[in-house]
Parts: C-alpha cells; sequence; structure tokens
C-alpha cells in the first residue's frame, strides 16, 4: 500500500468513498453527498492551508483517504489540528485506517502541530474509536445527541493526542 498526497486524478475514488458513508454510516453526519466538484473544492482548501489531504493506493485503486485541518480558524487553535478518515467499505479492518491516521499524525508534527484531535460521529463506531485508541489517542468526552441521522440521535466522541513537544513546551 502507498500513501500520498491526494492529486485531481483521485477525486472520483475519493468522491465515491465518501458518498458510500454518507449515505451507509453515521462517522458523518452529513446527509447528502457532495459532487465531485464540491470534494475538490474541499482538497483543495485543505491543501493550500498548508495541511494534508492524503490517499492510500493499493494496486492502483484508492482504498482509502484522510485528511487534517486546523480544529477551528481562531489564531489561537492554529497548533490544534482535527483529523478525517474514510476506508473504502470493502477494505474496513484491514490496517487501511490506521496506516492514514499514522501517516497524518507525522506529518502533522512536522508541520508544527502540537495536539490531534479526532471528531468522531456516533458513539457506536467502535472501530474508529478502537483505531485512534490504539494510536494513543484518549477519550476526552462525549456529546450526547446532538446529530439526527437515520431516524436516531447520534452522539459524538471527542479524542485526542499529543504531537512531538504536545504542551510541555511552548513554539
Amino acid at each position: 500500500m502507498n500513501i500520498r498526497e491526494a492529486e485531481a486524478r483521485d477525486l472520483p475514488a475519493i468522491t465515491a468513498i465518501y458518498a458510500h458513508h454518507v449515505l451507509h454510516g453515521t462517522g458523518t453526519f452529513e446527509e447528502d453527498p457532495p459532487d465531485e466538484a464540491e470534494v475538490g473544492a474541499r482538497v483543495r482548501k485543505v491543501q493550500e492551508a498548508g495541511c494534508a489531504w492524503i490517499v492510500a493506493e493499493n494496486e492502483g485503486e484508492i482504498v482509502g483517504y484522510g485528511y487534517f485541518a486546523r480544529l477551528r480558524d481562531r489564531s489561537a487553535y492554529r497548533f490544534t489540528a482535527e483529523d478525517s478518515i474514510y476506508v473504502r467499505d470493502d477494505v474496513r479492518g484491514m490496517g487501511v485506517g490506521k496506516a492514514l491516521v499514522q501517516t497524518l499524525l507525522e506529518r502533522a508534527a512536522e508541520r508544527g502541530f502540537r495536539q490531534m484531535v479526532a471528531v468522531i460521529g456516533d458513539s457506536e463506531n467502535v472501530g474508529s474509536i478502537g483505531l485512534h485508541a490504539s494510536l494513543g489517542f484518549r477519550n476526552v468526552g462525549v456529546m450526547k445527541a446532538v446529530g439526527m441521522k437515520f431516524g436516531q440521535w447520534l452522539d459524538v466522541v471527542t479524542m485526542q493526542r499529543s504531537l512531538a513537544e504536545g504542551d510541555r513546551t511552548l513554539p
């Protein structure tokens, strides 16, 4: 498996992977899949901000993607990133997500970020929660019933991990 920066040629695969999660999963609270043009705009925005949008490629096929961006736009958040990952349904549980998150952690640290936050849709999303825990994230809170999708209330789990020097020193 090769992990690399996303390129324009990856947009159809990224769009399809995300559409599946939007239509069938609770990991994202988006309810209408964005089209390829919108996904392309999102990728460009993340990359132009100096963050990373990466893909996992296996035998020429995109099997997952992930990105990190600043947690919030306000300047005080400039050293804290949020990660997002999505894996093609037929390869879930095969290490793609873990490889993506590990790469995002490394790239965020290289770019001066000190904290990574995972905002995980659905407290029943044991796959994502377990994956993040296996990479050193700790659960820092649950927002109860803040999302409504598929006719049910959904929680949001927030997990966090320090990067590089974390909060031990000032940047």
